[in-house]
């Protein structure tokens, strides 16, 4: 249950990036950009933080319709928000479409440091927003999987 705090009691905390100053972030000034790790089609967003140092960040993916994320885990306890479209993921080291469970928009996904999972955009296009505390790690279950690996796909 949240209870509200005594501000006047509460020492000021150090402000964590990007956020030491009020300010928006609108959907039409993300910076979309390809990320090594994902398939060539798939595109990051970072809205508030930096996922490449230790800290909280929120980004977002957008990956495009039938781009499957093969079995992956990442260390960084993780807590994805569907913005658009359907969000297929399914639990377990290996692609399974029987695992996948269905989210729509506005579903809330939490998602434990470790835990091997797949995506599959299998509905169409989508988007999700995810925080968490840096630094951003993803690590393939099969090597061969992963684009990082394999100079055909490598995202430059």
């Amino acid at each position: 249950m949240l209870q509200e705090q005594d501000t006047a009691a509460t020492p000021h905390r150090t402000h964590q990036p990007d956020e030491g100053r009020f300010h928006a972030i609108r959907q039409e000034d993300l910076h979309w950009v390809g990320f090594a790790a994902y398939p060539p089609d798939v595109r990051l967003a970072v809205v508030v933080g930096d996922p490449s140092t230790s800290g909280p960040y929120t980004i977002r993916v957008r990956v495009p319709a039938d781009v499957k994320m093969m079995p992956h885990k990442h260390p960084e306890d993780r807590v994805y928000t569907v913005m658009s479209g359907v969000f297929y993921i399914g639990l377990g080291e290996a692609f399974d479409e029987a695992r996948l469970t269905a989210y729509a928009p506005g579903s809330v996904i939490v998602l434990p440091g470790g835990q091997p999972h797949f995506h599959w955009a299998k509905s169409g296009d989508y988007i999700t927003q995810i925080t968490a505390l840096g630094p951003l790690g993803l690590d393939y279950v099969d090597a061969d999987n992963d684009p990082r690996n394999n100079a055909a796909v490598r995202v430059v």
